[in-house]
């Protein structure tokens, strides 16, 4: 025997009333973040060319902003293959090739190549994919001044790869570099950990020493132009004296290693007070 109850609009709001409640008790933190973007409409990718570069069915090329993952020659003349590339984009194949994404661009839209540049989100589960890439560790954060929208996001991905070893983190290619052997990894992109040692405001720049001898010890470099965006993030940059913290960039080979920040997204305190 069974019991045919009809709906009343009492139980029919119930019912919808906490299908939402449980929809928004399940949706990810950052689920407004991309969606502040602008929108760049809907297509489907319809070729991976490398872990952060896709083509859609309307032609264009985007380039997932935020993210760099490890890189493939694509025609480059004696350009060598980063460890785990051919995984990067296999992994970002298996999520989206052939899929419906929603764009989110970025204040930035387009680079100088004339790829767009945007968050890429799946479009039936609504899947982060730059947050997705960095989770699995196929990726690492990677913005710019004109385009640090959700960096902090970005970086919380990373930094959950990373405690857990997962893809790259757990090769010794992209693990976290100290003073004492980022020297031998001028010309390539890495993140590097130390305590400042001092701190010098000469003419329009500002060095961060971590060595006894800035001739030749590992430095960090700011312009005095950019230094409000940092004070705008709440870091002090004169004050860092002392302090550990972690940077990223390319090392550049200047009275020693050196990494040159023009924005805060690339400079992390690790002993905030």
């Amino acid at each position: 025997m069974s019991l045919d109850i009809k709906e009343g609009p009492v139980m029919a709001f119930a019912r919808i009333f906490f299908a939402v409640v449980a929809l928004a008790l399940c949706a990810p933190a950052w689920a407004n973040g991309p969606s502040s973007l602008t929108d760049g409409g809907q297509a489907v990718v319809k070729d991976v060319v490398d872990g952060d570069t896709v083509v859609l069915d309307d032609g264009r090329q985007v380039r997932l902003v935020g993210i760099q993952a490890p890189k493939l020659p694509l025609g480059r003349p004696n350009y060598p293959v980063w460890p785990l590339a051919e995984e990067a984009k296999a992994g970002l194949s298996d999520m989206i090739l052939n899929r419906a994404v929603a764009l989110h661009l970025a204040p930035t839209p387009e680079d100088r190549h004339g790829r767009v540049l945007a968050h890429l989100i799946r479009a039936d589960d609504g899947m982060w994919l730059q947050g997705e890439m960095l989770k699995r560790g196929l990726a690492r954060v990677y913005t710019f001044p004109d385009n640090r929208t959700l960096g902090g996001e970005l970086l919380d991905f990373e930094r959950q790869a990373r405690g857990d070893v997962r893809g790259i983190w757990a090769l010794p290619y992209y693990a976290l570099r100290t003073i004492d052997n980022v020297r031998y990894d001028v010309g390539t992109f890495q993140l590097v950990e130390g305590r400042v040692l001092d701190v010098a405001k000469v003419k329009k720049r500002i060095y961060l020493n971590f060595g006894a001898d800035w001739r030749s010890d590992f430095t960090v470099k700011v312009e005095t132009r950019n230094e409000k965006l940092f004070e705008d993030a709440g870091i002090d940059l004169l004050a860092l004296k002392g302090k550990r913290i972690r940077v990223r960039g390319w090392i550049k080979s200047q009275n020693g290693p050196m990494i040159e920040l023009d924005h805060p997204e690339r400079l992390e305190r690790l002993d905030l007070d």
